[in-house]
């Protein structure tokens, strides 16, 4: 599934040393590597005025700019840099001649390198297939009502120029709080797939996840099976368009909103078809105990070191799917951190930091509903109820969600239930976001240009444009 670390960050600084303080001005980035093989880009945005210096810090992989920091301290060539509304802190060595910060990020109890370089302005990673204004088809910012849950969603709806009542298709983001982009690592894969489809005949609608962006809602405490209800609202404001042909409204969802997907179609005479994009076919406990073995041996880990990872996580998992009562789960999850943490060596510990801060970090999000409901959900029983078409994509070298085991898990649920209209297809080459990929991990998603595949994007046209015809 998409892993999706919402970081918070810090800042910059230069100093007295350099030739110039106008030297200093400008943009200082470099790529934070975290422990999952995540790598962010990170830009700290420098002025010095009346004497002092000041900063923002830029998360461009994930689309938050212009962070405030607190005071930059500079003591000859050392730099520290604090982050109070993140609770951060970066310190760092300056070398003025190569115009370079070698430091470390510190926050949650945990230190990871980043070093910088100066720019006197950053320039992001090219997106070449980002759409830009004006488009060729109609565009709107619109909001729709989600009466079950008495919250209001957000989104965009975009649909061809021509007069006619057009097919629809409702795009569902993926785990963790997305955008109506569904933007990540600076890509934005569903801004691509809209302007896709718009231009080739569709109308496309696509929204802030709740809780995010301009939609209402408390995403931290919502399951999949509330985002269902987000989908059916959506669903629901598709049928008042006049722009739309209510009989051809479907669900694109990606990921866990290929769950989402499932869930709806399977429930719902409104759905006249679904694409799931890189779904999962196995039970959420089973996704996460392929998509750590396949992740952690394309980094590079001893198989030795796999089975442990595997072996504490079906420990952590069996207690998370219990009964038990949520304080002595926490309790007994805790007092399991504490074992693994005692039997570390000492350089092992320093990669923690603060233990109480790691522990209270990993327990809150094992525990959030949304963790404890992914682990036990089981997408086959929901697949053998869709009756409506049915697309399953997933890409070659997805190591979130494998397709030698979830797309026969698919295809076979299906025909159990007696669906006679799908199509399960593996795509030669293309990673968890469908991207044309060389590994698959997930630090190479924001290295890699391309937003989505052309092929990929022409699978689902092609088989759209057949089953509406």
């Amino acid at each position: 599934m998409k892993t999706i670390l919402r970081l918070t960050l810090i800042v910059l600084l230069t100093i007295s040393s350099f030739a110039q303080v106008k030297d200093l001005n400008g943009s200082w980035s470099g790529r934070l590597k975290l422990p999952n093989g995540i790598q962010l880009t990170i830009v700290f945005n420098i002025n010095y005025s009346d004497e002092k210096y000041s900063a923002t810090l830029d998360s461009p992989d994930q689309g938050v700019k212009g962070i405030p920091c607190g005071e930059v301290k500079v003591i000859s060539d050392s730099i520290s840099i604090d982050v109070p509304a993140i609770v951060g802190n970066y310190s760092g060595k300056i070398n003025p001649e190569a115009k370079t910060i070698s430091g470390l990020w510190n926050q949650a109890g945990s230190s990871f390198e980043l070093n910088l370089e100066y720019s006197k302005e950053f320039v992001g990673p090219k997106r070449p297939q980002e759409p830009k204004p004006p488009f060729p088809y109609n565009s709107e910012d619109v909001k729709f009502f989600n009466e079950k849950d008495s919250i209001t969603l957000a989104g965009t709806f975009t649909y061809p120029k021509e007069d006619g009542k057009f097919p629809a298709v409702v795009l569902i983001t993926g785990s963790g709080a997305q955008n109506r982009d569904e933007e990540i690592f600076n890509h934005k894969p569903f801004l691509v797939i809209s302007d896709f489809l718009t231009k080739n005949g569709y109308a496309v609608l696509r929204f802030d996840d709740r809780g995010v962006g301009e939609s209402e809602g408390n995403h931290s405490i919502a399951t999949t099976f509330d985002f269902a209800e987000d989908v059916r609202a959506a669903i629901k404001y598709l049928k008042a368009r006049n722009e739309v042909d209510k009989n051809k409204i479907g669900l694109i969802g990606h990921s866990e909103g290929a769950m989402i997907a499932s869930i709806v179609a399977s429930e719902s005479d409104d759905v006249a078809f679904i694409i799931l994009m890189a779904g999962p076919g196995l039970p959420g406990d089973s996704i996460l105990y392929l998509q750590t073995e396949l992740i952690y041996r394309a980094e590079g880990q001893s198989e030795e070191q796999i089975h442990e990872i595997l072996d504490e996580l079906r420990e952590v998992y069996s207690i998370l799917k219990s009964d038990i009562d949520e304080s002595e789960m926490k309790e007994i999850l805790k007092s399991k951190y504490q074992q693994r943490f005692d039997k570390m060596s000492d350089e092992e510990k320093q990669r923690f930091g603060d233990l109480n801060t790691y522990m209270e970090m990993e327990i809150r999000i094992a525990t959030s509903p949304w963790f404890r409901a992914f682990l036990k959900f089981d997408p086959r029983p929901i697949l053998e109820k869709v009756k409506c078409p049915v697309l399953a994509v997933i890409g070659e070298k997805d190591l979130q969600v494998p397709p030698k085991e979830n797309l026969p898990a698919i295809e076979d649920a299906l025909k159990r239930g007696g669906n006679k209209n799908f199509k399960v297809t593996e795509l030669p080459n293309l990673n968890h976001l469908f991207q044309t990929s060389q590994f698959g991990t997930i630090s190479e998603y924001g290295i890699i240009e391309e937003t989505m595949s052309p092929p990929a994007l022409e699978t689902m046209l092609n088989w759209l444009n057949e089953i509406l015809e």
